[in-house]
């Protein structure tokens, strides 16, 4: 079967914001939504705001403002999370390198029932500083442009669904998406791009009958301001047993086609696999597959636990992709995900429980995400393999977080398209990158209003084809006060050393590098 993206289709997309508008507006969904606003003010210390060598550092006071808000709706035809911030920063020294004066920050995940049972819609939208390289500093302050740029991403999805009686369930997928830098230096040569995208699923329904199956294809056509077009599509064909209550054998047999934007070489093949789901309790899944495809062995897993008090997660994908789609589906754990799980078995209310989650989140300084590896700015296709692992444990009065990872990308198109990015020196950067890297956290909570925090991260990149290597580490000291419902008082001290340019290592000389210690306050306030 065929999925194409015509003209009709893509038009009708662009009457689907109207859609989800007037959905909003109903009463229906106007009832269950909660919006709240926000302010927070800090003044930060630093030693070297500006991300410098340890000669050219100086220190600096800055004062920092920042507006924001949440929306939150959770009804039965429209879940709604939406964030926004905008910050802006005032220094001693206007002239001040590698800073800037503002930055914005949004996230849009909405999921609308336009026809009930039928037609669902989904919307992403999101605004953030992102690594342009591997190679450089990791954990730069949100007031630093040193290797970072601005990237937005939105999406729009209108999904059909239908079950044929008793027999199996369709499942029909549209999408159009966008990826844009803010143009600036290098960056530019990163290319705007759009896509659109089909996926057709088909799946068996489940019956007393031990065997099932799954049908799916889908089909991507990309177009970047830069490079021209690339087309993409996978099928495949599912079977799977079911040997006992806990126990499912799958087979899959599939077929991949990638057509590259810079040389136009088709690279195709089939890929077979074979493994087993295992799902002795409603909290404990296991999924793992082995296999091989046109590209040499592969294999997935993954791997979920949870429990009153505990919350892990364990992965391992092996797939084509490019810098854009990692941009937006990010394959890094989220911090707030697992705490829902965490938090679900004692709070029902989806709405209070996403309050729940952002508040421990704030209290206990833990990052957005888990597991975070830098995905740079790339025009290449490569193939990613990746094992990662989360876990956080919670205690009455303390709780522990760790994740871990290990990622390879290996370019499957030519260095020409990255060329502008990393110059003719550097050509060869992103030939194959390997990084891994560790966070740790753990928080304490010294009476019901302060907590205490920890949180050590280290990580490193390395390019086995030049021999670059990029090491980054950051340890953070934090205490944390509610003052009252809508008050929170926060005070950090922190470490940080990472390399301040691209690393050579083989000549064995001393990496050059930065360090920046630095002390802020904040206060946050809901309106």
């Amino acid at each position: 079967m065929t999925i194409t993206t015509a003209k009709l289709p893509l038009k009708a997309l662009r009457l689907t914001p109207f859609a989800l508008a007037a959905l909003m507006l109903s009463a229906e969904c106007r009832a269950d939504w909660k919006f709240t606003p926000t302010i927070g003010v800090s003044e930060t210390y630093s030693d070297n705001p500006g991300l410098q060598r340890d000669q050219e550092a100086h220190g600096q006071w800055i004062a920092e403002s920042t507006p924001g808000f949440t929306l939150v709706s959770h009804s039965r035809r429209l879940h709604l999370a939406a964030s926004g911030e905008w910050h802006f920063y005032a220094y001693d020294d206007k002239n001040l390198p590698n800073t800037h004066d503002r930055e914005r920050r949004y996230a849009v995940n909405a999921q609308a029932m336009l026809i009930e049972n039928l037609l669902t819609l989904e919307t992403r939208a999101s605004g953030s500083r992102q690594a342009i390289s591997a190679f450089g500093p990791r954990f730069t302050t949100p007031y630093s442009t040193f290797n970072s740029t601005d990237v937005q991403t939105w999406s729009i999805s209108p999904i059909l669904q239908h079950r044929f009686g008793s027999v199996a369930d369709l499942r029909v997928q549209l999408t159009r998406d966008g990826v844009r830098t803010d143009g600036q230096n290098q960056t530019s040569a990163f290319g705007n791009s759009l896509s659109s995208s089909g996926a057709f699923t088909l799946n068996s329904r489940q019956s007393t009958n031990p065997l099932g199956w799954t049908l799916q294809y889908s089909r991507q056509d990309m177009e970047t301001e830069r490079f021209g077009g690339s087309h993409m599509s996978n099928a495949s064909a599912t079977l799977h047993y079911r040997l006992s209550r806990t126990w499912t054998a799958l087979a899959t047999a599939g077929y991949d086609s990638y057509e590259y934007s810079t040389s136009h070489d088709r690279n195709a093949g089939r890929s077979l696999t074979a493994g087993f789901t295992w799902t002795p309790t409603a909290r404990t899944s296991v999924d793992a597959r082995f296999g091989h495809s046109y590209l040499g062995k592969t294999g997935s897993l993954q791997a979920v636990q949870r429990n009153r008090h505990l919350v892990s997660n364990l992965s391992y994908t092996d797939q084509v992709t490019t810098s854009r789609s990692q941009f937006l589906l990010p394959a890094a754990i989220d911090t707030a995900a697992m705490l829902d799980q965490l938090f679900s078995a004692t709070i029902t209310d989806p709405v209070l429980r996403a309050q729940a989650v952002q508040n421990y989140i704030a209290a206990s300084g833990l990052p957005p995400t888990l597991a975070d590896s830098v995905n740079y700015l790339s025009n290449r296709f490569i193939r990613e393999k990746r094992l990662q692992a989360g876990y956080i444990y919670s205690m009455p009065y303390s709780s522990v977080s760790l994740s871990v990872y290990k990622s390879e990308r290996v370019a499957l198109t030519t260095q020409q398209s990255d060329s502008e990015l990393l110059g003719s020196q550097f050509g060869s950067l992103n030939n194959n990158v390997r990084q891994k890297g560790i966070q740790a956290g753990f928080d304490y909570r010294l009476s019901p209003r302060t907590s205490a925090n920890l949180l050590v991260t280290g990580s490193r990149a390395l390019s086995l084809a030049t021999g670059i290597e990029s090491p980054n580490h950051q340890i953070s000291l934090g205490l944390t006060r509610q003052f009252d419902r809508k008050t929170r008082g926060s005070l950090e001290l922190r470490h940080v050393h990472g390399p301040s340019g691209v690393l050579i290592n083989s000549a064995g000389a001393a990496p050059a590098g930065y360090n920046e210690n630095a002390l802020a306050a904040t206060i946050t306030v809901q309106l």
